[in-house]
């Protein structure tokens, strides 16, 4: 169930009857040739078809994470670290003064990891609960499902360009591109990020079939519902 489709009324009738709640976590920042909302639509996609059949309420993308590497490209917005970590702290206080105890957070974006070790200390003060971070694209079986399709899979690859995430009218190049220095970049501000990675893709092919990509979906959608059902030990 999408928190857009439901009342305040809906969300207490349903809180008598079960805890659970997904937040979703996603960033705008360049993808190449595909959508700077990606990790967004990921996010929210992925877990609006495993929760739907739960009957689990997901609640909107936070759409800006942290991606401070991607700020010399047009149209990536990134928030500092304190801000995005408080920020999810007061979700998930907020959730918990409802009654929701046992959330899912469905991440999209690599850049928000840094949110585990809050996750941690927000149990502590709240040991009622239980919140658990779910990195949809490379959780056990899914990352296995890319891995089986092509090993060179890389951010703004072909392991990101689902129909979702394409542009209208525009064309991204068929040829595999080489894998770049992903180490070296760690060092590196914005500007020089740019340079070494040119269009936006750290390496691999562009796209890969639709057969393809609906068959790696279906497995993290699957992946990512046994996660908001049963993981909760």
């Amino acid at each position: 169930m999408r928190i857009e489709d439901m009342n305040w009324m809906q969300v207490q009738e349903y809180l008598e009857r079960d805890d659970r709640a997904v937040l979703t976590l996603g960033c705008v920042e360049q993808h190449g040739y595909m959508s700077l909302n990606t990790d967004s639509i990921f996010a929210y996609r992925v877990a609006v078809e495993a929760a739907e059949p739960l009957g689990v309420p997901v609640f909107p993308p936070l759409n800006y994470g942290i991606t401070p590497f991607f700020l010399a490209f047009p149209g990536t917005v990134s928030l500092r670290s304190t801000t995005y970590l408080t920020v999810v702290r007061d979700m998930l206080d907020s959730l918990a003064f409802q009654g929701f105890r046992r959330v899912v957070l469905v991440n999209g974006h690599g850049g928000n990891v840094p949110v585990s070790p809050v996750l941690g200390e927000w149990m502590s003060a709240h040991p009622e609960c239980m919140a658990v971070l779910h990195n949809w694209w490379n959780a056990p079986l899914t990352w296995a499902a890319v891995q089986a399709v092509d090993p060179v899979a890389s951010h703004a690859s072909w392991m990101e360009n689902f129909p979702w995430t394409r542009l209208e009218g525009v064309t991204a190049p068929s040829q595999q591109k080489p894998m770049v220095d992903c180490d070296g970049m760690k060092g590196m501000g914005p500007k020089d990020a740019r340079k070494l990675l040119g269009d936006g893709n750290f390496g691999g092919y562009y796209e890969k079939s639709d057969e393809d990509m609906m068959a790696l979906w279906d497995v993290a959608v699957e992946e990512t519902r046994a996660l908001i059902e049963t993981n909760w030990q």
